[in-house]
């Protein structure tokens, strides 16, 4: 009585140049209360070989998920890094969603700047900021690879 679940085709996207799409998440007050969640969107969206930036109330929402796989799909993204929450609750979601958009789960890279950067920093909100900038930069970086 368990249903397999079907996947579409994996993109072979290993001769392709790297297209970044970066979705960086609010989680409310808890990372919008402390971080410029805005000035983080542009900052991902001026590194290289990112060609798609978006912020989101709840990244890990349902709507979002679609947005995410809407945007794989409309703007030709190989590669996904959210910035938002734990990967220890959360990456398996989201690795989960890009293998739906016909992407490999390892084509994935997450910045937990809500654990690292807005409740550990939550009174020092542009050091918190700057911090949470470096570890989008890293995860991009990575994700190039």
């Amino acid at each position: 009585m368990v249903a397999r679940k079907e996947y579409p085709e994996q993109k072979d996207v290993a001769q392709e140049a790297p297209r970044i799409g970066v979705f960086v998440c609010r989680c409310g007050s808890n990372i919008g209360g402390v971080l410029d969640v805005p000035g983080l969107k542009e900052y991902a969206g001026s590194l290289g070989n990112v060609v798609y930036t978006d912020e989101n109330l709840y990244t890990c929402s349902q709507d979002t998920q679609e947005r995410i796989k809407k945007a794989i799909d409309e703007q030709g993204l190989n590669r996904v890094v959210v910035a938002s929450c734990s990967p220890r609750t959360h990456e398996p979601l989201f690795q989960e969603t890009i293998r739906e958009a016909g992407l490999n789960p390892y084509l994935f890279e997450m910045a937990n700047i809500r654990d690292q950067c807005s409740w550990v920093h939550m009174n020092e909100k542009d050091h918190a900021t700057v911090k949470a900038r470096d570890l989008i930069r890293m995860a991009i970086a990575n994700a190039q690879l």
